[in-house]
This record gives C-alpha cells, structure tokens and sequence, in this order.
C-alpha cells in the first residue's frame, strides 16, 4: 500500500535553485511547496500541512535564523533542515542550537537530502 508523499517546503531565494531541487524531488515523489522568502513560507506553512521544510540560511529580508525562530512558534511539529553556503557553518550551527534538525552544505547532494527529509519525518513522527 502506497503512504501520502511527504510534504516538503522548500525555502530559497533562488528561482533557478528552487525550481531544480523541485524538479528532483518531485521525482522522488515528494509534494514540494516552494517559498521565495521567509515571509511567504510561513504563508505556505500556515495553510498547508508540512512534514519538513528545508531552509536557506542566507535571504534577504528575514534571514533563516528568524524565520526558522517564527516556523518553531508556529508550528513545533515540523522538522527544519538549513541549506548553507561554506561561509555560513556557524549560522547553521545557530540553527541547530535553535531547533534546526540538521543542516547540510550547498549544494545540496539529492541522496543525503533525501536521507535528510526522511530522517527528519521520522523524527518528528516519534517525538
């Protein structure tokens, strides 16, 4: 029997990075929402049922760090994985010490991010 695909929101200031990781997740049967900003991910978040989202650290306009602080008020059940640049390990480290589940260095390898979604659902459906 065939579970419901996870649902992933995928938070980015990059169209072009956005819509490639889309494009290869949705492969992997994942239902991917997309947000541009924080803004418009807590949006997403607030009318959609999100199992995991996975957040850049680096935006303009509400940094990763707040919105990952906002998503954590609004919704203690999803799991935060933090997509970082090289430059910015100790901000996704800030991340994790704030809630983050993990984070992982852009860009991104599809199978360790895949590994990643799944890990993070699991943990969130045991706690």
């Amino acid at each position: 029997m065939m579970k419901d695909p996870l649902n992933v929101l995928l938070v980015d200031d990059e169209e072009a990075f956005l819509s490639v990781l889309t494009r290869r997740l949705t492969k992997r049967e994942l239902r991917i929402f997309n947000a541009l900003s924080g803004e418009e991910a807590l949006r997403v978040l607030d009318r959609n049922n999100i199992d995991v989202v996975v957040l850049d650290v680096k935006m303009p306009g509400m940094s990763g760090i707040e919105t990952l602080k906002r998503i954590q008020k609004m919704k203690r059940s999803v799991e935060v994985i933090m997509l970082t640049g090289h430059a910015d390990i100790d901000v996704a480290m800030l991340g994790m010490s704030l809630g983050a589940f993990d984070y992982l260095l852009k860009p991104a390898d599809i199978d360790e991010l895949m590994f990643k979604i799944y890990d993070a659902h699991n943990n969130r459906v045991t706690v």
